[in-house]
């Protein structure tokens, strides 16, 4: 079945097949040996895909055995689920939004399940996703009760004149085809909570209180960016935001330009970190334009953008960026930054530290 269809099947079949892509995705290899590559002989356009799930105060020290194993674990099921839909020839938009769709169902990340609080106790949710062929997009904001996010944005992508949808137009638009819609407490975690109360505790310390969160309270993301078979390259990411956020805030990640961006003349990038200074220093689109514009290499625009760049501004996080030939680049100025990748040759790397 074509997967664009699975959105207009009636709710029950519709939840049928995800419940089997689910099933099927639980299988994923868990360790992270090479993967087979047949595209050399088959003489299929070689396919890579990166993805990340957040950058920020991740430190070694904090993080027990069990909790790094667990990363791991759904880094690696997500990363291999969108490369092997890559190998078997589907689109490279299909690959990212399904790869996401694994990390928004897992309250690890900062992105669907698991996504923080805003002040109010509430969950609002951003997407986007970009496709560097067509140059089309796609992003939905504030967001409550649609159960995935990033596939809401390629509904309005793929089906809506727009590119950006927010709040409860997003919703209506979402539910009016079929997407699934949950109430907002389905993305409810005690540990996001604690979060919560741990950085209004500190607000109320402070004059204002408004916008004075610290460390991993600013930001946490998750994202994908793929080549695929017909030589496209596309990139997605998907977020909860920022901890107590206020006042309908919204981040980089549904920004075209600064948190998700695509060009098969240059590259896709898909970023986390502190969303105003993404948002300010377009940061997905200048790593391109450096390609694009100056000969930059992948490696020497992304890391001249988030280490030079981000660095003098003061801005931290990081991104994922793959160009035409399958190139994949991950450079982060924050202790660290969960992320994964397939290369052409099959090769997975799966990191959460600075090497």
């Amino acid at each position: 079945m074509n997967p664009f269809r699975i959105f207009r099947q009636p709710n029950k079949v519709r939840h049928a097949l995800y419940a089997i892509g689910a099933l099927a995705a639980s299988f994923a290899i868990t360790s992270v040996p090479a993967l087979a590559d047949d595209s050399k002989q088959l003489g299929k356009t070689p396919v890579a895909i990166a993805i990340h799930g957040g950058a920020g105060t991740i430190l070694k020290s904090s993080m027990t055995p069990e909790k790094e194993a667990d990363y791991k674990r759904v880094l690696t099921q997500a990363v291999q689920h969108g490369y092997a839909l890559l190998q078997k020839g589907e689109k490279g938009e299909v690959a990212v939004v399904e790869t996401i769709k694994i990390l928004e169902s897992s309250p690890l990340f900062n992105a669907g399940i698991g996504a923080v609080y805003t002040f109010d106790g509430e969950h609002e949710l951003d997407a986007s996703i970009m496709h560097g062929g067509s140059k089309n997009a796609g992003a939905v904001a504030g967001v409550k009760t649609i159960r995935s996010p990033i596939e809401a944005a390629l509904l309005v992508m793929n089906e809506s004149p727009h590119v950006m949808l927010s709040g409860r137009g997003a919703e209506d638009y979402a539910k009016e085809n079929g997407l699934e819609q949950v109430d907002n407490t389905v993305f409810d975690t005690e540990f996001r909570k604690q979060a919560l109360d741990k950085a209004k505790a500190r607000m109320q310390q402070v004059s204002s209180g408004y916008g004075s969160q610290q460390g991993n309270e600013r930001f946490g993301t998750v994202g994908a960016v793929v080549l695929d078979q017909g030589g496209n390259i596309v990139a997605g990411t998907s977020t909860g935001g920022m901890t107590a956020k206020r006042y309908g805030r919204i981040g980089d990640s549904p920004v075209i330009g600064a948190g998700t961006y695509a060009d098969n003349e240059s590259c896709a990038v898909s970023a986390t970190g502190h969303g105003e200074y993404f948002i300010r220093y377009n940061v997905a689109a200048d790593i391109c334009a450096r390609m694009k514009y100056q000969g930059l290499t992948l490696n020497d625009a992304a890391n001249t953008v988030v280490n030079d760049v981000l660095v003098n501004a003061g801005g931290d996080g990081g991104v994922i960026a793959i160009d035409a030939k399958g190139n994949v680049a991950m450079p982060f100025n924050s202790a660290g930054m969960y992320r994964a990748s397939v290369d052409i040759n099959g090769k997975v790397k799966v990191a959460i530290y600075k090497d």
